[in-house]
């Protein structure tokens, strides 16, 4: 068997141009290339729409839609001008991470319009317009609103459900982000009205053909497996979907973070580790 490349199909997150991330990007992209990555995306989170829907660390700072807006038109052209430098050694993908907010159905397409990234990753941060991924307070925070950890779950792959068939990302980005915070989210995900959702949007992304984010950065935070959860990923596998690890990393600390188990993984389910790259989106 062919030895699996290295890749990130989602990744590169930089201080530069996300706040919650460290390092230039072309530091990350010099240690992708030192690494020996064959291809990387590099993903960058698309700006908020309005002030609610801001990280706290984000509104500390200071930072509004409009500024992170102009950052981001930034980063598409430095991650273009970095594409071309390294071209010779390593295939960069000039990607965004687009998120699920009121106003993204508008929203998304302008900036897909606009800046014309290789490829979108679709990503669910906010479960009706409240994050839940920033911190636990936030997560408990926003079970009680919607009614308990089994709601959240179904408005979550109900909301990921209606992305995918808008907007047909060529990933789909950490696909059970939602257990964040849950300890008991394997017994949880096998709930009925829970699971029904899941093969729902197994089958979608099947029939699109997309690309599933075998996301390792849920090592790096602590959880005991990559999202995606050991039962989702082999009914992944029974559908012949494409998983393609991504480091999601943010910063040089967690470069090609935890890749090896991660393709030990696949490896061991039987998937097909000649990775499928991401579809060059034509808009």
């Amino acid at each position: 068997m062919k030895k699996a490349s290295l890749v990130s199909v989602h990744g590169g997150h930089s201080g530069q141009f996300c706040h919650h991330a460290t390092d230039s990007l072309e530091e990350i992209i010099q240690l992708y290339i030192e690494k020996e990555f064959s291809w990387v995306g590099i993903t960058e989170h698309t700006p908020a729409i309005s002030d609610a829907l801001l990280y706290p660390i984000q509104r500390a700072a200071g930072l509004t839609p409009e500024s992170l807006l102009r950052t981001f038109g930034k980063f598409m052209v430095e991650c273009r001008r970095l594409q071309k430098k390294y071209s010779s050694k390593i295939e960069i993908f000039a990607a965004m991470e687009i998120e699920t907010y009121s106003g993204y159905q508008e929203f998304i397409p302008f900036l897909i319009n606009t800046y014309r990234p290789d490829y979108i990753v679709g990503s669910v941060h906010f479960v009706d317009d409240m994050g839940f991924d920033y911190s636990r307070e936030q997560y408990d925070m926003a079970v009680e609103t919607v009614g308990g950890k089994d709601e959240l779950y179904c408005r979550y792959f109900d909301q990921q459900y209606a992305m995918i068939k808008l907007l047909k990302p060529a990933v789909v980005g950490h696909f059970d982000l939602i257990r964040i915070f849950d300890a008991d989210y394997k017994k949880r995900l096998l709930q009925p009205e829970i699971m029904d959702r899941i093969k729902r949007n197994l089958n979608l992304i099947k029939d699109l053909d997309l690309i599933m984010d075998f996301n390792l950065r849920a090592l790096v935070k602590g959880a005991d497996e990559p999202y995606i959860s050991r039962v989702i990923l082999e009914m992944a596998k029974e559908l012949e979907i494409s998983v393609v690890p991504g480091d999601d990393s943010h910063g040089l600390g967690n470069v090609a973070n935890s890749m090896a188990s991660g393709i030990a993984i696949l490896e061991e389910l039987g998937f097909d580790t000649q990775w499928q790259k991401p579809r060059i989106s034509r808009y």
